[in-house]
């Protein structure tokens, strides 16, 4: 007799998302006036565009259940907010069953169960706001239960999700190409479409006939320049954990942290010019983020330092996680820089705007997977007058304007002139760096609540 293999359990997990299907009809009534599922199949400390709509919606009256896997610590302004309720998802593992195919068909399977069933335990919403990607299998889960409920659905496009699995697998993969059937599908059946650039609007009504609203990335209020007490009171504190952080001798008698203030005024004991200069990053640690092409940047500027370039030392801030973080980490050991110090380090939501504000130059290497995107990392930065250096892609001119608020490169190459240019004056208030600072301060940037209420408000109509 052959063996049973695995297919009687997809049999089982047909059943029970039939059995929850009937059992949401069941369940539908009327209602949901002012609430909200705000919805991401991921780690909702790492998603913090959701973490505004939810605190955007409460800010005027909604309750929100906030639904995703609690993998890292939200804001706190999300925790203590009475009006957000937390639902978690439980991250799926250990689904090893035949070849990798039927392995992924499991778990799309077993997804969809998992999260009608969560949707299913909160209170009927008037809309369910869902990020994408990931939207397999949650679009159309969502949609299922929204048409149950008699919710309004809402797609928030971040990027393309079949655009992202094409960086493993190829833009003709099958499974590719099923991705981008299923997206094109499912997105024309929600109710209304916001996305994060001009480019994604434009190419959604092209290729999916699908009409959004562009909602770009603001910073929080929180992204603020730092002021050299706190920045203080923070580099003391990752000081416990991080070498470049950790105080040192400066005079006779005195210590401080190994940063001062940015501008080498009175009140900091060592001398502007003495001091390292703080570059930071952020990233997800995923395939469309190219760090060895910073490595060698910084290998060209340590060069430049050996010849006689009058430089200062640099400490390489790369905060996140992710799936290659130990794959560049390890990369990472092997230099072996006499002017340059690197730490990954994973910071508290509170304390990444503090760093941000704290830092002398930003470093993007975000390179959309669809071209259509926009790193929320460089509004961030832009939040706390940080200027950046970030590579270039289709639409990033939405955002860094070169010679501006920025410079923009395409290799390691032009990266590492890059930086020997705007720190060769380092700190002084003269340099490019300075102006470019400058100029994000007078910019007057729009924030996240502002741009929200004057786009996302109008879809929600008078509260229901």
């Amino acid at each position: 007799m052959a063996a049973a293999g695995p297919w009687p359990g997809l049999w089982v997990v047909v059943v029970a998302l039939l059995l929850l299907l009937l059992l949401l009809l069941w369940r539908r009534r009327s209602g949901g006036a002012g609430r909200v599922c705000v919805a991401v199949l991921g780690d909702l400390g790492r998603s913090p565009r959701m973490q505004y709509h939810a605190l955007a919606l409460a800010r005027h009256g909604r309750e929100v259940a906030l639904l995703g896997y609690l993998q890292s610590r939200p804001h706190r302004d999300v925790l203590r907010c009475q009006n957000i309720r937390l639902v978690p998802v439980a991250e799926l593992s250990g689904l090893r069953v035949g070849p990798k195919l039927l392995q992924y068909v499991l778990k799309v399977l077993v997804q969809s169960v998992q999260l009608l069933y969560t949707l299913l335990r909160i209170d009927q919403p008037s809309y369910i706001l869902l990020q994408n990607p990931p939207g397999l299998p949650s679009i159309a889960v969502a949609w299922v239960a929204g048409l149950c409920w008699g919710s309004k659905l809402i797609i928030d496009w971040h990027n393309y999700g079949y655009t992202i699995m094409s960086l493993s697998h190829g833009r003709s993969h099958p499974l590719v190409l099923v991705a981008k059937w299923y997206e094109k599908l499912f997105g024309r059946l929600s109710d209304y479409n916001l996305c994060v650039t001009d480019a994604m609007k434009k190419d959604l009504w092209v290729n999916f006939k699908i009409k959004a609203v562009t909602l770009y990335d603001r910073p929080a209020s929180y992204f603020k320049e730092t002021p050299l007490d706190l920045q203080h009171n923070l580099f003391m504190k990752l000081a416990k954990d991080y070498e470049p952080f950790r105080p040192r001798a400066v005079s006779p008698g005195a210590e401080s942290s190994a940063f001062t203030r940015r501008d080498g005024s009175s009140g900091s004991v060592l001398k502007a010019r003495d001091r390292p200069a703080l570059l930071i990053s952020s990233t997800s640690w995923t395939e469309d983020e190219d760090f060895s092409v910073l490595l060698r940047a910084l290998e060209d500027y340590e060069r430049f330092i050996e010849e006689g370039a009058e430089l200062p030392a640099l400490v390489c801030v790369i905060t996140g996680k992710g799936p290659l973080k130990d794959y560049y980490n390890g990369l990472i050991q092997k230099l072996h820089f006499k002017h340059i110090q690197i730490c990954t380090p994973w910071l508290e939501a509170e304390d990444y705007p503090l760093l941000l504000g704290s830092a002398d130059l930003g470093v993007c290497l975000h390179k959309s997977s669809s071209g259509l995107d926009l790193p929320m990392k460089v509004v961030d930065m832009f939040g706390c007058c940080l200027p950046v250096c970030a590579i270039h892609f289709e639409c990033l001119h939405e955002l860094v304007k070169h010679n501006e608020n920025g410079l923009i490169f395409r290799d390691s190459q032009e990266l590492a002139k890059q930086l020997k240019m705007l720190f060769l004056d380092f700190p002084s208030l003269e340099g490019k760096l300075a102006s470019f600072r400058e100029n994000l301060r007078v910019s007057r940037q729009l924030r996240w609540d502002q741009s929200w209420d004057r786009t996302v408000l109008p879809l929600l109509g008078n509260r229901e």
